[in-house]
């Protein structure tokens, strides 16, 4: 089974950095994509934005905490996503002050477009546009869903947050970079978390 990126992208795929293409394809079945790293940030500084964020770190999709310097972990397992289609799950854990958090999404494909299912059980609904550029990948939101239980509610885009990612390969430390950005209309920056990782494909799901 093909890995939702390539799906997406087709032969742009084969522009990325070779190290970012080992991520991005597919997990080979019976097989876990591992990383370790850290971030430089995590959070947002706005701490009146916390209590909402409360919400959302209970489904395990972001954290009311502006930290840095967080060491981190991430985990990639191939699924089958509802509709047949290929699909990526993943954990990844933030070694937050005192505690542990979780963040785990689903990242499938859906009209052309990557699909990011954050939560569990799924709260939020993100879709994104890809490219590649000197072989770093960039994805960009084009809407937005929240769930309320079966029911889903697409954002309008005067209020949805806008949320930017990029990934590269930062060949002066020999890692993965990565960038998300969060930001929302007449706001601004809401959440982020940037930082850098290695990575690698072990067989078996310990």
């Amino acid at each position: 089974m093909t890995s939702p990126y390539r799906a997406v992208l087709g032969p742009a795929f084969d522009e990325l950095h070779p190290r970012l293409r080992a991520y991005f394809d597919a997990i080979p079945a019976g097989s876990t994509g591992r990383g370790r790293g850290m971030f430089d940030t995590v959070g947002t500084p706005r701490h009146w934005l916390w209590p909402v964020l409360a919400l959302f770190a209970r489904a395990h999709v972001m954290f009311p905490v502006w930290e840095r310097a967080v060491p981190f972990t991430v985990e990639n397992v191939a699924v089958t996503a509802a509709d047949g289609g290929p699909a990526v799950r993943a954990i990844r854990r933030f070694e937050l002050r005192g505690r542990t958090r979780e963040m785990r999404d689903e990242i499938g494909v859906d009209g052309g477009l990557i699909v990011d299912r954050l939560g569990t059980p799924a709260l939020v609904e993100a879709w994104f546009t890809a490219r590649v550029t000197d072989g770093t990948l960039r994805l960009a939101s084009r809407r937005v869903a929240v769930r309320a239980g079966r029911v889903r509610i697409v954002l309008p885009r005067a209020v949805a947050p806008v949320v930017a990612l990029t990934e590269r390969y930062d060949e002066a430390r020999d890692a993965q970079a990565v960038s998300i950005v969060v930001r929302m209309p007449l706001i601004g920056r809401v959440y982020q978390y940037a930082g850098t990782f290695r990575y690698g494909i072990t067989r078996g799901s310990e």
